[in-house]
């Protein structure tokens, strides 16, 4: 599956023959990632990489996840999802991430607002979250300008590099994304 964001911008539903570049872009950005993702240093290997995949379209399959590749001018740039997709509760959380040389271009504001019309209009979902470590700026403006409602604090949420770290949490409703 794929969405159009604009003509430089392409969410691909996350599949094998984006493992190699995948790989590559956490490999050449470790120390840009690993300030934010507790993952990064897990990442060790090109099959370490297929594997996440792999585990990606099971739950693909099963509902609970809708993770894209990010391709900028047909390269990738970088990954975004809504997972933890409860359809009971018409739930999901937005994650990305981006190369730092693509960084500035605006492509996770418009690949969000895609992602986030897609969740609302065919996933039909009715809350949309995004959490962010509190000194993660970036990630903060990105909430902030697409008009999600910051809720509160969630402290010692995630563990990155041996600490814990507090969490922005930000939602957004059905309701009010349609206003906008």
């Amino acid at each position: 599956m794929i969405i159009k964001v604009d003509d430089n911008i392409t969410l691909e539903v996350l599949a094998d023959k984006h493992a190699s570049a995948c790989f590559n872009l956490i490999n050449t950005n470790r120390a840009y990632l690993k300030e934010w993702l507790p993952w990064v240093d897990n990442m060790q290997t090109g099959e370490h990489f297929k594997s996440y995949i792999a585990n990606c379209q099971k739950l693909y399959q099963e509902g609970t996840d809708f993770g894209c590749v990010i391709l900028f001018n047909n390269q990738v740039a970088g990954r975004i999802g809504i997972h933890h997709i409860s359809h009971p509760n018409k739930t999901g959380a937005i994650g990305y991430w981006l190369g730092e040389a693509f960084a500035g271009n605006g492509i996770i504001t418009k690949s969000c607002k895609a992602l986030i019309n897609y969740g609302f209009d065919v996933l039909n979902l009715n809350r949309i979250e995004i959490k962010c470590g509190t000194g993660n700026y970036k990630s903060k403006a990105i909430a902030e300008k697409l008009h999600f409602k910051q809720e509160g604090i969630l402290q010692q949420a995630e563990l990155v590099n041996d600490k814990f770290i507090d969490l922005f949490l930000f939602s957004m409703l059905k309701q009010d994304w349609s206003k906008q």
